[in-house]
């Protein structure tokens, strides 16, 4: 038995809930993981996880087998660390996840300069706009937008993102430019971009000298892909409100027009995120300290005049 890579398929089960999942992350088939628990148990002479059809459950003595366990496995990541960081290499894998414009309009555009400066770091990019669970999905971190709700997360302030409201200028000539958030209530049609988790759709916000305003009437189209909800825009199927820095080129061009402009909301702020149960690898570090240099210029906004 290889004892260390056993250790590592059992911890990696434990966060992961599941073997499938768990094999899925260790690129391993789900026999060969199985079978190195097995051993491992097998060694140890406890029963480390109660396996049913549905879920695996961790026992007593698992639970306090993963904390020494994960305890050892990060000392020896630390220990690999530190020989890269003396020769100045951070060198390994990061698995990233990140919403969909966020990723194309943000993220993908600074990547050459991040691949230039640490050539041995690969990054694996997950992009959605669906949350995922940092740790049962073994990532390193998030880059995700709006107020953080979860005590466990540890983050780290990005920029803030202006949100404006736009339509294409075809929309605008049939439907008419509104002046006042309340005339969006008034026969206009609007484009939501929807929860995919909740199916909820996320009213339009207003803010003017103090006073803030919410518009939720029925949407005419719902979307939950920031991608797409821009497409549907720009497609002009109706009035979105959107990232700036998603918006800029076609606004730049004249393709949408901004609408609403003295009533714009308060910028959106943008964190990156990891566990606090998540070891810091010298190479996840230099990849949060490159974030929050490269990443508030891109979230800026500066539409041409």
């Amino acid at each position: 038995m290889d004892q260390l890579l056993a250790m590592r398929s059992f911890a990696r089960v434990v966060e992961a809930g599941s073997f499938t999942r768990a094999a899925d992350s260790l690129d391993m088939p789900i026999a060969t993981v199985s079978k190195q628990v097995q051993e491992l148990e097998a060694h140890l002479g406890v029963r480390l996880l109660q396996r049913t059809t549905r879920r695996v459950t961790v026992t007593p003595e698992g639970e306090d087998y993963y904390a020494k366990s994960t305890r050892i496995l990060r000392d020896l990541e630390d220990i690999d660390a530190s020989f890269s960081v003396a020769r100045g290499r951070p060198r390994g894998s990061l698995r990233i996840d990140v919403g969909g414009s966020t990723a194309c309009d943000v993220l993908i555009p600074l990547l050459p300069e991040f691949a230039a400066r640490y050539p041995e770091i690969r990054i694996d990019l997950g992009v959605s706009d669906r949350s995922v669970d940092l740790i049962a999905d073994n990532v390193d971190c998030v880059i995700r937008g709006g107020p953080l709700d979860s005590a466990s997360l540890v983050a780290r302030h990005l920029g803030d993102a202006p949100l404006i409201t736009c339509a294409t200028p075809g929309y605008l000539k049939q439907y008419g430019t509104p002046a006042y958030p309340d005339e969006l209530k008034n026969g206009h049609r609007l484009v939501s971009y929807v929860f995919s988790q909740t199916g909820r759709a996320v009213p339009f916000r207003f803010e003017r000298d103090g006073e803030k305003t919410e518009i939720k009437v029925e949407h005419r189209i719902g979307v939950n892909e920031s991608n797409a909800h821009l497409a549907a825009c720009l497609a002009g199927l109706g009035i979105v409100q959107t990232f700036g820095y998603a918006a800029q080129a076609p606004i730049n061009d004249g393709t949408l027009v901004e609408i609403l402009k003295p009533w714009r909301p308060a910028p959106y702020p943008f964190h990156v995120v990891y566990p606090q149960t998540r070891h810091v690898t010298h190479r996840l570090r230099v990849f949060i300290d490159w974030l929050v240099e490269a990443f508030p210029a891109r979230l800026a906004w500066a539409p041409k005049r």
